[in-house]
């Protein structure tokens, strides 16, 4: 969870997502497979509504399939970091078998609500006035969270900010406490009737 932004083979390697887990009951993976065996119908992409039912894209397949090489990517790190270490391998067999099956029609009726999540693509320039201050991607241009065109704006939560553990909340602390120092110091450094953007 220590791998930086420029150890990453790319830059749009920001866009990937860190593993799906839970604390719950003691921890576990939240991966589709994991789902699928908790009793959750899994489908495509949401294609839309037509009448009284949701549409979904016959992708399921290949969202898995595109899962499953992010899964061996990072396992690929792990497996050099504990090399590098010296430390055992973990062992991690590869995934069973996945069964694309999905339906592309599901009637609504018997729906009391409908949560959408539509993934992560930083958006920053669309509510705040410095479209300068972000790259091509939308990622804030700092460093250790303080931007390094705007004076006075600091980020925190995001993802690949400092480390793979910036933007989950098991990583995010550290972040915190790097920003929190810069930001003490600045207002310990300003004048008192200096004005501030704020954090």
């Amino acid at each position: 969870m220590g791998q930086t932004p420029s150890e990453l083979p790319s830059p749009g390697a920001r866009l990937l997502s860190n593993p799906l887990t839970s604390g719950h009951g003691g921890g576990h993976d939240l991966h589709l497979r994991t789902l699928r065996a908790m009793g959750i119908t899994l489908v495509g992409r949401f294609r839309g509504v037509d009448g009284e039912e949701a549409l979904f894209a016959p992708d399921l397949a290949a969202s898995v399939a595109w899962g499953d090489a992010r899964h061996a990517d990072l396992m690929a790190v792990i497996r050099r970091t504990a090399q590098r270490l010296g430390v055992p391998e973990p062992d991690d067999p590869e995934p069973d078998a996945f069964d694309p099956t999905a339906p592309e029609r599901v009637p609504l009726a018997d729906f009391g609500a409908v949560i959408l999540t539509g993934g992560f693509r930083p958006d920053y320039r669309s509510w705040l006035p410095w479209g300068a201050a972000f790259d091509e991607m939308g990622f804030p241009l700092q460093a250790d969270g303080a931007s390094t065109v705007v004076d006075g704006l600091f980020f925190i939560g995001v993802h690949f900010m400092r480390t793979r553990a910036s933007s989950i909340l098991s990583g995010v602390g550290a972040d915190a406490a790097v920003v929190a120092r810069q930001v003490s110091a600045r207002l310990g450094a300003r004048p008192a009737d200096s004005p501030s953007l704020g954090v």
